[in-house]
């Protein structure tokens, strides 16, 4: 029986072993799949960063030149109303200096 027993235990401990090894072999495997999933996460977390760069700066000129137009609008009703207002202050000057011209007549002719 004895040598039956070391056939059982040679058995047990070839089985621990090759249990050992598949255990190391499925870390090990489990480690890799581990850190090949940081690495996708990294790429996709960076891709996203970069998407996400890419849509800011896309509103950000978007923003930048629908603030340019209004910019632009401004100017232009600004310089129309500087031509309104010079346009009646060129009227108004006629008509003031007309009138100081006549309040000035009507001072000389009655003191003559």
């Amino acid at each position: 029986m004895s040598a039956q027993r070391d056939r059982v235990l040679r058995n047990i401990k070839e089985a621990e072993e090759e249990a050992d090894e598949i255990i190391s072999d499925a870390e090990e495997e489990a480690d890799e799949i581990r850190a090949e999933a940081r690495r996708e996460a990294d790429e996709i977390l960076s891709e996203a960063e970069e998407e996400a760069n890419e849509v800011r700066e896309e509103i950000v000129e978007e923003a930048r030149e629908q603030v340019e137009e209004k910019t632009d609008e401004i100017i232009a009703d600004g310089e129309e109303e500087v031509e309104a207002l010079r346009e009646r202050a060129e009227e108004n000057h006629d008509d003031a200096l007309e009138h100081v011209v006549e309040r000035f007549r009507e001072e000389v002719d009655a003191q003559t």
